[in-house]
């Protein structure tokens, strides 16, 4: 089985693009880049309270890297749902990072704040294909 995430392919000032899709955090909508080069998902510190009415996050005894960033410490909670446009991933294990640089970039150019990034781990897991042509992110179940 198969399904189709509409995609947004954004001008990042002039020399790059990113691709942003919406998805549902618990059953609310949320704004997230998808990235190939992200190990694994990852949701804003701050946005996520948004969608779990919480700020029970437990720390994480590893440190993650990337995204413009030294190492810096993650979180974990788990979501009731994430529903990837009818692919749900239920009580999905979150890895929560501080995500302001990237969203304080984005409202610099003018562009709403994104809530997460979706990597590898879902990417590769449910076999993605991304069509730039079409705007479409398929992902297989």
């Amino acid at each position: 089985m198969t399904i189709n995430l509409p995609l947004t392919i954004q001008a990042i000032e002039n020399d790059g693009y990113h691709l942003l899709t919406t998805i549902l955090i618990n059953g609310k909508n949320a704004l997230i880049i998808i990235d190939t080069g992200a190990s694994r998902s990852v949701f804003d510190e701050t946005r996520i309270i948004d969608f779990i009415g919480h700020n029970n996050l437990s720390e994480h005894d590893k440190l993650s890297s990337g995204l413009g960033t030294n190492t810096m410490t993650s979180k974990k909670v788990v979501l009731d749902t994430l529903n990837l446009n009818g692919l749900v991933l239920n009580h999905y294990e979150a890895t929560i990072l501080n995500l302001h640089h990237v969203n304080q970039s984005y409202q610099k150019i003018g562009l709403n704040p994104i809530d997460g990034i979706l990597g590898g781990d879902v990417l590769n897991d449910y076999h993605a294909i991304i069509d730039y042509k079409n705007s479409i992110l398929t992902l297989s179940f």
